[in-house]
């Protein structure tokens, strides 16, 4: 029982749940790629290898685990940013490298896409910091087990993994025995703490007087989202996310708030936030961006925290004690007889005021009013800057998943990230009218524009709306209002989708644009926006310094300062 090192690794892959590969040919890999489509996978090409990794990245986070193919050197760090960002927000991607054969780097041979000085394992070395995980396929007698490895090593801790496949190792005929049976993760330890751990939350949660529920982004990678709705909907307690955790709970349940902001959040929700007596913590990814510079990081003294590897109990930490195993026997032990029946704060939702149809479209009231077109089955992508703050404000319908960024915040992510998410969404839910809406700066849309040949090539319904305020406004907040560096080039967007790919007459049908309320109401109601298919480019045009939020903050206290 053997088989070629590529069809053992593609066929893992398959196995997994993987059915598209996104990557950029280059001749260390080249004959690795011959190898994809027969393994029943699709090859989605883009246009550079930092996209690449974007794209995977965001597939990943839809599919659960994504496939990259760069070649030697040159490739892999271009996508080694991208590869970085899933690092930090728990992606799991596996990043596949062409490297030259196996004779020419025994022999140090100054060949190309090295630094020719003969060292073969530099890129690997700057690969290790950024993934848990790396293999170099040499031995044929290792491959299977190092593959297979690998790829549970990127599921367990949700984040890449590195293989690298030297040329002349595609062909090599490797054991595939392994391939008669799944991959199989094991299972949570069972540590003997569980009933002490059991018994203490449920006597803090049906003692509690003042409970709520805080969702972050890490229980996505922790896979109890199905408990976590459940406890939500069990308890009826006021529940708020992270920024990192948006739309990973219902928003449409009545005791679902939104994004809890600390200080720039309702003052009710601030109140009950400072005087609760028991939050319900699941996930917590605590990095600045993600907790308002640190401000919503909960009081661990009334806190309990289910971690991907601990549960904290006040200041008890529960090594080894995962989610996983606790939160179905919680949910069948809760007496719901004995938990509190709370009343939250009001509900504060943005909704615009009186609009001028012929005023300025502006930051404050846009998120609201482009709400409406969000249909439950939406992906929403709301890139760095003006756009991923407006976007925490909207209310989603339910099966709504929102990506916006939590920590890594390279600008230019999300279009790129909108191919691989929009493809494993239309993958996952066999709807080839699956649809995907990005909102995204004209500062970030000029990083990774070229993707927008990709969703074209693959028949992609993506609405990508652009806030055209003249370059890089986030910056302009943070620093430098008036300074030249923040400014961009202006680009002609009405003729991206033809110089892109799109035949004339959808490209002619499918540019919009908005410079006023009454202009953006007329494009919203239109039926291609509402019901097309294919790419369609809204644009809107908003100030210069025009923010809301954080960002509002910062602006002012730049404008106080002169």
């Amino acid at each position: 029982m053997s088989i070629k090192l590529a069809y053992y690794l593609f066929t893992r892959l398959r196995q997994l749940g993987i059915r598209s590969i996104f990557g950029v040919p280059g001749d260390y890999n080249l004959h690795l790629l011959d190898f994809v489509e027969p393994s029943g996978l699709a090859w989605v090409g883009t246009c550079n290898e930092l996209n690449a990794a974007y794209a995977a990245d965001g597939y990943a986070r839809i599919n659960g685990l994504s496939a990259l193919v760069t070649t030697f050197g040159v490739g892999e760090l271009s996508a080694i940013n991208g590869i970085a960002g899933a690092y930090a927000e728990k992606a799991p991607i596996i990043h596949i490298v062409g490297t030259p054969a196996r004779t020419t780097q025994e022999s140090r041979a100054l060949v190309h896409h090295t630094l020719a000085d003969g060292e073969f394992r530099r890129f690997a070395d700057m690969a290790s910091h950024v993934t848990v995980a790396q293999v170099d396929l040499k031995d044929p007698r290792l491959v299977p087990d190092q593959v297979d490895w690998a790829l549970r090593e990127a599921i367990i801790h949700s984040r890449p993994v590195y293989l690298e496949v030297p040329d002349d190792m595609v062909d090599v005929h490797v054991n595939a025995s392994n391939l008669t049976s799944m991959i199989c993760i094991p299972p949570a330890p069972v540590t003997g703490d569980e009933p002490v751990v059991l018994g203490r939350i449920l006597e803090r949660m049906h003692t509690a007087k003042r409970p709520l529920i805080l969702v972050d982004g890490e229980s996505r990678p922790m896979k109890v989202l199905g408990d976590i709705d459940k406890l939500v909907k069990t308890t009826g307690w006021p529940t708020w996310t992270t920024i990192f955790g948006k739309s990973l709970v219902n928003e449409q349940l009545l005791n679902v708030y939104g994004v809890y902001a600390g200080s720039l959040s309702d003052a009710q929700w601030k109140n009950y936030f400072d005087s609760a007596d028991l939050i319900i913590n699941m996930g917590p990814h605590y990095s600045d961006t993600n907790s308002q510079n640190f401000t919503t990081i909960p009081d661990p003294a009334v806190t309990i925290t289910f971690s991907n590897t601990y549960i904290q109990i006040d200041n008890d930490i529960y090594r080894d004690t995962h989610p996983s195993n606790i939160l179905p026997q919680l949910l069948e032990a809760i007496d719901t007889s004995r938990i509190p029946r709370v009343t939250g704060p009001a509900k504060s939702t943005k909704e615009a005021g009186q609009l001028n149809s012929s005023d300025s479209i502006t930051q404050k009231d846009f998120y609201s009013i482009v709400n409406s077109m969000i249909c439950e089955g939406d992906l929403v992508l709301t890139e760095t800057g003006t756009a991923a703050h407006g976007g925490r404000d909207m209310i989603l319908p339910q099966n709504t998943r929102l990506l916006g960024p939590a920590t890594w915040l390279s600008i230019g992510y999300m279009l790129p990230a909108t191919v691989g998410a929009e493809l494993a969404q239309r993958e996952r839910t066999n709807n080839p009218e699956s649809r995907a809406i990005l909102f995204i700066g004209d500062g970030s849309l000029q990083m990774t524009v070229q993707e927008i040949s990709t969703m074209i090539r693959e028949n992609l319904n993506v609405i990508i709306i652009v806030i055209n305020n003249e370059g890089y406004t986030i910056e302009r907040a943070i620093h430098g209002r008036k300074q030249s560096y923040n400014d961009i080039a202006p680009w002609s967007h009405a003729q991206a989708l033809s110089f892109f790919g799109a035949d004339d007459r959808h490209a002619m049908q499918s540019y919009f644009s908005a410079r006023t309320w009454g202009e953006l109401d007329v494009v919203l109601r239109d039926k291609r926006i509402q019901a097309g298919t294919g790419v369609r480019m809204v644009e809107v045009f908003m100030g210069r310094e025009d923010v809301q939020g954080a960002l509002l903050r910062l602006m002012a206290n730049q404008i106080a300062d002169e």
